[in-house]
């Protein structure tokens, strides 16, 4: 029951935001008491707190699973952006901004830990790149990397980047598509093209 409490709480926090699912909200949508869900999460903040977690664990290890197919660099990105999105639901609620606002410390740990997951595997994804000649070899593996961490969590402030302005998948495809126009080589263009126009179709 904890594991659907958990399942169904993440998909109204995504859809709905964290600020307005209530736990009564939650009870209803399940079919059940609140003193259930209680039973397994002694207040909202725990149930948000572990709903978080669960999704980043889910989305760190789809990530790494992509990863270690050794796809072509470029090519991974976009699966990885794909996946992420799939499983973020295009954050209709914006999530990351509704966490920062009143989970402040939670955001903060979160963060972190995005860091960290995404910190080895763009550095990963670069150093390939570089390898096989589709990313320039003079770049600082470690500034490009710390810019497109720092980069991606701004696209979540909303003052930056207005829902009125953007839509969520319009904003992951310009951003990563920036990023990628920056450190190709002329072979690596080739592939980056050839990605956005089958995107397209």
């Amino acid at each position: 029951m904890k594991e659907e409490i958990l399942q169904k709480a993440t998909d109204l926090f995504l859809n709905l935001g964290f600020k307005s699912v209530t736990m009564d909200d939650l009870a209803h949508e399940m079919g059940i008491s609140k003193k259930t869900i209680y039973s397994h999460f002694e207040n909202k903040t725990r149930l948000v707190e572990e709903s978080t977690m669960n999704l980043f664990c889910v989305i760190s290890n789809g990530i790494d699973h992509i990863v270690s197919l050794k796809k072509n660099p470029i090519e991974e990105l976009y699966e990885i952006k794909k996946f992420v999105m799939s499983h973020l639901k295009d954050e209709k609620a914006s999530p990351q901004y509704q966490l920062q606002k009143y989970y402040p410390r939670l955001f903060e740990t979160l963060k972190k830990k995005e860091f960290e997951v995404m910190q080895e595997c763009v550095v990963d994804n670069i150093e390939r790149g570089i390898e096989i000649g589709i990313y320039r070899e003079n770049l600082n593996v470690q500034f490009v990397s710390r810019i497109y961490f720092s980069g991606a969590i701004s696209l979540g402030d909303h003052d930056l980047f207005p829902s009125s302005m953007f839509t969520k998948v319009a904003l992951e495809d310009y951003y990563l598509e920036y990023h990628l126009r920056g450190i190709v080589t002329p072979k690596g263009r080739k592939i980056l093209n050839s990605i956005i126009n089958s995107n397209q179709e």
